[in-house]
């Protein structure tokens, strides 16, 4: 059975107004930020690469209609060379269970993660658990007739969605069918279930309080000017002797 199939006969394809557009024009690097930039070489890791460069054209020119991110996969419409769009999906396996677990425990044993995460932001740290690393975890479907995994209609998906990951890099979480507001409430349970015992902290042993280092007052003033003020109201310097003594022993008694 021959399978080639003489994708020219199709023409070329046809040109798209108001369809996702593109920030890259030109070159093989694509994404700008640390995790478009990691989802595309997980990507580039386990596809096709001929079709990952076409793909990555028609990202640019704006192929991709419009798209739909949700739990798991991205839908969208690919216009080629046919008069309708191809319908287009890329499929990102979810976590669960053990890696789900894993996931909350990371968060959770990380001081600051879970507020990073609520404000947009993503740390790296995470990337081990949301990239795909083999290909088990990704699959590419389409509506055309070409059979590669994936076809550049979907490749132009992986690259749409690896500028929006620039953007809004917490859209992974999504990807792998985590919502940040379940997430943030396991975390929530997790951190309320190992700590049970002493809510209020009533039974915790606090830091003693730090002691600063002393040295009297009059070290810091300017000791012509202390002088000329205590023989304001000393007979003679044996008494201006004396008052300084007295000062000083005054400062030293506050440390006591």
């Amino acid at each position: 059975m021959n399978d080639y199939v003489d994708f020219s006969e199709y023409g070329k394809r046809r040109p798209v107004r108001g369809g996702v557009p593109a920030r890259s024009r030109r070159g093989t690097a694509f994404a700008r930020t640390w995790w478009g930039r990691a989802f595309l070489e997980a990507v580039e890791h386990v596809a096709d690469a001929g079709r990952l460069a076409r793909g990555r054209s028609y990202a640019r020119t704006g192929q991709v209609v419009n798209y739909r991110l949700e739990p798991g996969m991205v839908s969208a419409e690919v216009q080629g060379s046919q008069p309708r769009p191809f319908s287009s999906v890329l499929t990102m396996r979810q976590l669960r269970d053990d890696r789900l677990d894993e996931l909350v425990d990371l968060v959770r044993a990380t001081p600051g993660m879970l507020g990073e995460i609520a404000a947009g932001t993503l740390p790296q740290t995470l990337g081990p658990l949301l990239l795909p690393t083999t290909a088990s975890e990704l699959d590419f479907a389409c509506s055309c007739p070409d059979s590669g995994w994936p076809c550049k209609h979907v490749a132009a998906i992986c690259y749409v969605i690896a500028e929006r990951l620039d953007e809004h890099p917490n859209d992974l979480l999504t990807l792998r069918g985590v919502e940040i507001d379940d997430l943030i409430g396991n975390v929530q349970r997790e951190i309320q279930a190992t700590d049970t015992t002493d809510l209020y902290g009533n039974d915790t042993a606090l830091p003693k309080l730090p002691k600063p280092d002393f040295h009297p007052a009059p070290d810091d003033l300017d000791a012509v000017l202390l002088r000329q003020a205590l023989r304001m109201t000393a007979e003679d310097e044996q008494q201006v002797a004396a008052g300084l003594r007295q000062l000083r022993a005054l400062y030293r008694s506050l440390d006591n």
